[in-house]
């Protein structure tokens, strides 16, 4: 099968895509609304950027009366949020934080989802999430032609449940060695997005060596 996307209308692409992009890594966006509570919102078109400086990305699409979703607006308007890694068992609350509601409401009373500090962070954090990225705001850029925009947070803090992280020393020449972070992607058991109402999580994980 070939498609092609000149014959085709955007929600016939965007159901080709998200059925064969697969799997995605799925950014479940805190943001501060200008009257104080905080919304909840998921995005699979996401991605880390660069290391230095240390961006993510997430891409938002604007509601139908062309307005921007809440979550942009949000971010346009107080800076700082906070991205969260959901695992499997958050399949249901991911979902449901989807449901377009009032942006006076907050979505964390509708999933009954508790937050917690995020040391040195402007922010909370979802208590229940094993990673969060607590994001400054470096830019947002509309992508011409399109009522998208791309939002690119700058990470200031990253938080890691103990129990999904550890500091393993590798051993170099000469007798020297150093420590790198090691997260276990079981522990994490990240939520996968797929097509349509589907999800997925982690199957059988591999080491490949690189080529030196």
């Amino acid at each position: 099968m070939i498609l092609q996307t000149s014959d085709m209308n955007a929600q016939q692409i965007y159901h080709a895509t998200v059925q064969t992009l697969l799997p995605r890594p799925i950014a479940w966006v805190l943001s501060e609304h200008a009257k104080g509570h905080y919304n909840l919102a998921p995005f699979s078109y996401f991605t880390a950027v660069s290391s230095e400086p240390p961006l993510l990305m997430f891409s938002v699409g604007d509601k139908n009366t062309g307005e921007g979703k809440d979550t942009k607006v949000n971010i346009a308007q107080s800076p700082y949020f906070v991205v969260h890694i959901p695992s499997f068992r958050h399949a249901h609350a991911v979902t449901e934080s989807s449901r377009t509601i009032p942006a006076e409401d907050s979505e964390l009373e509708h999933i009954k989802m508790a937050t917690t500090d995020f040391d040195g962070f402007a922010l909370p954090r979802l208590r229940d999430c094993a990673v969060a990225f607590g994001c400054r705001l470096h830019d947002i850029q509309a992508v011409k032609g399109a009522p998208q925009s791309l939002v690119f947070g700058h990470v200031e803090k990253i938080f890691i449940a103990d129990d999904c992280a550890s500091i393993k020393r590798i051993e170099k020449s000469k007798g020297e060695s150093s420590e790198r972070l090691q997260v276990d992607p079981k522990a994490v058991d990240p939520l996968a997005r797929l097509g349509g109402i589907q999800y997925g999580r982690l199957g059988e994980v591999i080491n490949v060596p690189r080529p030196r």
